[in-house]
Order: C-alpha cells, then sequence, then structure tokens
C-alpha cells in the first residue's frame, strides 16, 4: 500500500500527437497508479511542464508544431526543467534514431508498440537515476 502512495505522487507528462494512443498511454499509467498529464504536441507540452513541473516526461518524437528534439533541446537550456528524466517513445526504431534521441540528452528510448512492461521498466529506472543524483 505504501508504494502505491508514492507512485501516485509521481507525476507523468505524456506528449502524444496521435490521440488514441496518448489516452491510452495515459489509461495504462493510471492504472499503475501514476499521475498523468496530456499535451498534443511539442509546443502544449513545453507550457505545461513550466506550469506543472513534472516528475517526468514521455515524449513522441515526430509531432506538428513542436517536435520532441526541439523540445528536449529547449528543456535543458532552462535550469528549471533540465534535470525532469525525459523518454522518447516512438515508432521510429532504427537505430540511427535511437541514438539520435539519446545523444540528444533523452534518458531513454521505448519503441512502439511497446509492452507495458517494458514501458514501466524504464520509467522506474529514469525515477531512481534521477533520485541518486
Amino acid at each position: 500500500m505504501e508504494l502505491n502512495i508514492c507512485v501516485a505522487m509521481i507525476q507523468i507528462l505524456i506528449i502524444e500527437d496521435d490521440r488514441d494512443i496518448l489516452q491510452n498511454t495515459a489509461e495504462l499509467l493510471e492504472l499503475e497508479g501514476y499521475s498523468t498529464l496530456t499535451a498534443a504536441n511539442g509546443k502544449i507540452g513545453l507550457e505545461k511542464t513550466k506550469l506543472y513541473s513534472p516528475d517526468l516526461i514521455l515524449c513522441d518524437l515526430r509531432m506538428p508544431e513542436m517536435d520532441g528534439f526541439s523540445l528536449l533541446k529547449h528543456l535543458k537550456q532552462d535550469s528549471d526543467t533540465k534535470k525532469i528524466p525525459f523518454i522518447f517513445f516512438s515508432a521510429k526504431s532504427e537505430l540511427i534514431e535511437i541514438k539520435m534521441g539519446l545523444d540528444a540528452g533523452a534518458n531513454d528510448y521505448v519503441t512502439k508498440p511497446f509492452e507495458l512492461e517494458e514501458l514501466l521498466l524504464s520509467i522506474e529506472n529514469c525515477l531512481d537515476s534521477r533520485e541518486q543524483a
């Protein structure tokens, strides 16, 4: 029970332009006890990050308005947001895309479609790394 209380205090911002993926991912994470915020593109995601300061960001790579790379660049330049763990999740599964995402400063890269266990493990690892830093 104590673990669920701790997890419920963790807020994850999900940034994804596909409405179905956005809603399904938010629902899955809420069922696991996380609190979620959602944004339909990087521009809205940037605004919500500055407003709510989430514990972790889960972000698609290719979106209108502002893509994931541009968003991550903005976040890394701001002292208030640069330490928020950031996970790309994208259908782009080529090694070059994954390397580009990690080289840009993402903590992890999860390919879609994803297994829930894989996503949860990535989230837990990123949150653990943040606590140790």
